[in-house]
């Protein structure tokens, strides 16, 4: 069986390591190529890792508004395989087209839509409305097929509900200067780290996360906030937390996975979330979260248990719950080992991709899905 991601990589993030494990993880007779739009080159961090790791991955030459010229390269493209699985709007939009045209199965990954600024609004508009007419909605958690159901009309019978999962393997062997590497990102090393990570983008509260930040240094100067990652709003969260040394913005780092489980606490202030990559890394890593009860997140953290969950928008409780897990060493160990536990009983790979091999076997006639040859799609 052949199976094909399309997506819009712009960087090697969580979507694109959540890709990258259901490939590792899926059984050696299902085929994976990786496919981008070349999103200005900006696709290759990604495509070059799904190469490293033995996939066959390649860049689109054509992209909007050369929408014709997109889905005949996309037919050439996917000819070959049995079910094209979409990542995100211009995946779902184009992808789907294309896949009529030859006659497979298009998929689409709902993993939640941002409204990052209006013209992103407009095509998540445009997905929202659109993803009805695909073949099966694979939604990453219950949260996010409830957003499905109410905003998209899909039919029960095409949604499915597919949980991100937990790369415990990265978590396996911790790197011994992961620690040291964190502490040199201030001017004076802090006893306790906060870390948090994503994209700077409205929906994901690092506002909220920087005027907490603020509170809890009020009463404890001996903890250092870290925010990891890039985009629009960097440059007002710098200045918000300007003034305070032991708040600071690295940038976006590569090294995340030991990073993470380096930290002392791990924070998600989002206004909206799928299924939170970050979250379930913090777990498979043992450091305890504190992140907003929305979307999916309460499928992951277990509040009380793993971590706590706060109301979004709210930087006072978040600010206490932050402080209860710093003032408790033994709470943060009991909560990370809790949360360990919960991922290798909840969040595998295995269990992902057992899951997306019913689905396809569901999607393919019987037949065909057991002897089907698997075909070149890459020259």
């Amino acid at each position: 069986m052949n199976l094909v991601h399309l997506t819009s990589s712009t960087f090697f993030g969580g979507p694109e390591r959540q890709m990258l494990g259901l490939a590792e993880a899926l059984p050696s007779t299902i085929r994976t190529t990786f496919v981008s739009f070349s999103e200005g080159g900006r696709c290759e961090a990604f495509l070059a890792q799904a190469r490293s790791r033995g996939f066959d991955a390649l860049a689109l030459r054509n992209d909007f508004p050369r929408i014709r010229a997109v889905i005949r390269e996309l037919i050439e493209t996917a000819r070959g395989a049995d079910v094209l699985l979409c990542h995100g709007y211009k995946a779902n939009l184009l992808g789907r087209v294309a896949a009529r045209r030859i006659g497979i199965a298009a998929v689409a990954v709902s993993r939640g839509w941002t409204g990052e600024n209006r013209k992103v609004r407009l095509y998540e508009w445009l997905d929202r409305r659109h993803l009805c007419f695909l073949d099966r909605v694979v939604c990453v958690s219950d949260g996010q097929a409830d957003k499905v159901r109410r905003w998209c009309g899909v039919r029960e019978s095409r949604l499915s509900v597919i949980r991100n999962s937990a790369r415990l393997a990265a978590f396996e062997k911790c790197d011994p200067d992961a620690r040291a590497k964190l502490l040199a990102l201030f001017e004076k090393p802090p006893s306790r780290i906060v870390l948090a990570a994503g994209r700077l983008s409205p929906e994901k509260g690092f506002d909220v996360l920087v005027e907490a930040a603020i509170t809890v240094l009020g009463t404890d100067s001996d903890v250092g906030f870290v925010i990891f990652g890039e985009g629009a709003c960097r440059v007002s969260l710098e200045d918000s937390g300007r003034g305070y040394p032991r708040i600071i913005l690295p940038g976006f780092r590569s090294d995340l996975d030991a990073l993470i489980a380096a930290a002392d606490v791990v924070v998600l202030p989002s206004f909206t979330e799928g299924l939170p990559n970050v979250a379930l890394e913090a777990s498979a890593a043992g450091v305890p979260v504190v992140a907003t009860a929305v979307g999916g997140t309460p499928e992951v953290v277990a509040d009380g248990a793993t971590g706590f969950l706060v109301p979004p928008g709210n930087p006072t409780t978040l600010a206490e719950k932050i402080a209860v897990l710093l003032d408790d060493e033994l709470l943060r160990r009991r909560m990370g080992e809790a949360g360990r536990a919960r991922m290798r009983e909840h969040f595998t790979f295995e269990a992902q991709a057992e899951a997306y091999v019913e689905l396809m076997d569901q999607l393919l006639s019987p037949r065909r899905a057991r002897v089907r040859m698997a075909t070149p799609l890459v020259k």
